[in-house]
């Protein structure tokens, strides 16, 4: 029963990339309690551990109140007219020494679309593409894969149209942990006589419900995907039709097939060749399937021919453009989506326009009224660190992230981080980040700031305020606008609000066209592209023809070719990382949540029998695991779920990235967290 003296106000959970929604409960200036929006599209009422104890950081201790200032190895309080003009005297300083490109900014998919917005514009009119943000950690593969092959680097169907899939073929994702709203759609589709079948190298909750599971080894996705091509087109099961109709390509793969055999593949992957040819089968033959993906797929040197594979599995059977099929990756933040959008991007602009396209970058040019943007692509949030340890960036203003925890290689992200003349982190804690930084700014979360979230099926929807932030805290779009002034555009950075700023964002990113603050403040929001106030949002893409320039499916073939490390003598098992139902992202959050963090306390790494046997591991042991680029300590999982040669750990605790990879995918420059030979031995400290 709802009391009578509390206002409720339908709010977004501010986690996963599923873009459920609750009722916030206010009383007196205070978020008091939480009630299910059963009205709600997509989570219908539902929430995960995580959204239900989501108002335990609204009012924490812990929040930063006011503008700090490093003095030797501490900080002191400063105003906001001192934090404000010195950061901005410092900026232009370094600018005009060492030019734009010693400048970098990261925006933040827990910040709003107008937010990540302003932060790229303003790195641009000052002279950088040097601008990115977590997608580069997560899905950009993803985003460059589908652009690629689809013209569109995002989900094609909704999260709820999973229930029309008969087929549906989950790779590299646990999304009963990791998603466990949209998990529901499938069990829904399961209960219609769904087939549901799961590529993962570990037996996660999302396999306890699957008809099939194959136990790969991690980084061998394409030797799998092309194995399944391979049964496919050799038996005649492509879509002859569709293939001739709405796609290009097709004859260059059918000749890097003639060079796939299932004998090799079952070699490379560890899966049986009987396995591959029946989910080939399933797969092709069913008259609706789905991909569902996440991190488990994207996070490899190969990240962009994995997911480029996938699209081409579902491109040569035509399961695209109907209700029950698609390509679903499922993004792990809130707005990561949004983020990549708006143009958060080192290498495109809003709405996805290539740094390098000198007519489409002229014309944003002048809606910003500055007579240039700069025309080669910027630093990626990997590169960032590399340029800072090697002295070529000089400055890094950063917002929401934390990369002192989320970065792979975390010792050399400690190096660049130091290296830097100027470090400024705007949060809404004192993250692992944030205590090395010269600024410390003081953020509004997401209760306390309005503006437009886009989730993982490309739902826009508007967070209202709902309680004013604590101290001095300002939400990120007001800092942003005040330091683009300071720094010398203040014509450019004279908007009053989100709304008035998502008017701008309506002007030079065509999708967002028709998507105005009162028309998603509408239960559900809309579902972009939406090109005019009078569209109702295109939950499908690709119906009647993909996004590219001519229209087709183009059909990229990928050879495999292994991860960048592989197990030695002296590193002999392979690390992979993953999330955890009970945690987020670097944790800054979820870790400061009691009832969070008294179920899952601290680090930990999962280990079969055989190879904890081998190195005289119990279970509860503290460990210690190394790999190339560092070690550390935690307690050992003897676990089922994982096979001999592979173990686990979850990300969101300071430790895991100490140890993981950051060679990169030559196309996304994304890290390969999947994949890092490591070693593991009991630890006697």
């Amino acid at each position: 029963m709802k009391q009578a003296d509390i206002n409720w106000v339908p709010s977004i959970c501010p986690f996963c990339g599923v873009g459920c929604g609750f009722l916030a409960g206010v009383d007196r200036g205070r978020l008091v309690a939480l009630e299910y929006l059963t009205e709600h599209p997509v989570s219908e009422g539902a929430l995960c551990p995580k959204g239900n104890a989501v108002l335990d950081t609204v009012h924490h201790a812990d929040r930063l109140l006011h503008p700090l200032k490093r003095v030797g190895e501490g900080f002191e309080r400063i105003s906001w007219d001192q934090a404000l003009h010195e950061i901005a005297e410092q900026i232009l300083q370094i600018r005009e020494a060492h030019g734009p490109n010693a400048l970098a900014f990261l925006a933040s998919a827990k910040c709003s679309n107008e937010e990540n917005y302003l932060m790229q514009k303003w790195a641009r009119v000052l002279g950088t593409n040097s601008v990115d943000h977590c997608a580069r950690l997560c899905h950009a593969s993803t985003v460059a894969g589908l652009a690629k092959t689809l013209g569109a680097g995002a989900m094609t169907n909704p999260v709820t149209d999973t229930v029309n899939a008969d087929c549906i073929f989950v790779i590299g994702s646990n999304f009963a942990e990791c998603h466990p709203v949209a998990a529901r759609w499938v069990g829904d589709a399961l209960e219609q006589g769904a087939f549901l079948m799961v590529a993962d190298p570990r037996v996660t909750p999302t396999v306890w419900h699957a008809d099939l599971h194959l136990q790969l080894r991690p980084g061998s996705d394409v030797a799998l995907i092309n194995g399944m091509m391979k049964v496919i087109v050799q038996a005649g099961l492509h879509n002859k039709k569709f293939i001739a109709s709405r796609t290009s390509g097709f004859e260059q793969l059918r000749e890097l097939l003639k060079t796939v055999e299932l004998s090799e593949v079952e070699e490379i992957t560890g899966v049986p060749a009987d396995a591959i040819e029946e989910v080939a089968r399933h797969y092709a033959t069913a008259q609706a399937s789905v991909i569902v993906w996440s991190m488990g797929i994207t996070q490899h040197i190969t990240g962009t021919d994995n997911v480029m594979s996938l699209a081409n599995l579902a491109l040569i059977t035509g399961h695209l453009g109907r209700p029950g099929t698609g390509l679903m990756p499922l993004r792990g933040q809130s707005n990561v989506q949004g983020a990549c959008d708006v143009g958060a991007l080192s290498n495109v602009l809003p709405g996805y326009v290539p740094v390098t396209d000198f007519e489409r970058r002229r014309q944003i040019a002048a809606k910003w009224d500055v007579t240039e943007l700069p025309a080669t692509p910027g630093l990626t949030v990997v590169e960032m660190m590399n340029a800072a340890a090697s002295g070529g960036l000089h400055s890094l203003y950063v917002m929401g992230e934390n990369p002192m925890v989320s970065d792979p290689n975390v010792q050399h992200v400690r190096q660049g981080l130091d290296n830097l003349d100027l470090l400024v982190v705007q949060d809404i804690f004192m993250t692992e980040t944030a205590e090395l930084a010269d600024y410390v700014l003081p953020a509004a979360l997401w209760a306390e700031k309005s503006g437009s979230y886009t989730s993982t099926e490309r739902r826009v929807q508007w967070q209202p305020t709902l309680v004013a932030p604590p101290g001095e805290a300002l939400p990120d779009w007001e800092i942003i606008c005040e330091m683009g002034r300071r720094t010398g555009y203040a014509d450019q950075f004279a908007l009053a609000s989100p709304g008035a700023i998502l008017a701008e964002i309506n002007t030079v990113s065509p999708a967002y066209a028709g998507i105005t603050p009162e028309r998603v403040q509408a239960l559900g929001g809309l579902i972009w592209p939406c090109p005019d106030e009078d569209h109702p949002g295109t939950p499908i893409l690709h119906e009647e023809k993909f996004g590219t320039e001519d229209g087709l499916g183009h059909i990229t073939s990928a050879s495999y070719r292994p991860p960048a490390e592989t197990p030695d003598e002296q590193y002999p098992l392979i690390l992979t990382t993953g999330r955890l139902v009970l945690h987020y992202n670097s944790g800054s959050m979820t870790r400061r949540t009691k009832a969070l963090l008294s179920r899952e306390p601290r680090l930990f790494v999962e280990i079969s029998a055989a190879d904890a046997a081998e190195r005289g591991i119990e279970d509860g042991d503290l460990v210690r695991v190394a790999t190339r680029r560092g070690h550390t300590d935690c307690v050992a999982r003897v676990v089922p779920t994982v096979a001999a040669g592979v173990v686990f750990m979850p990300f969101h605790f300071s430790g895991t990235n100490i140890l993981t990879s950051d060679a990169l995918d030559p196309t996304a420059k994304i890290p390969e967290y999947k994949v890092a030979a490591c070693q593991i031995h009991k630890s006697f400290q």
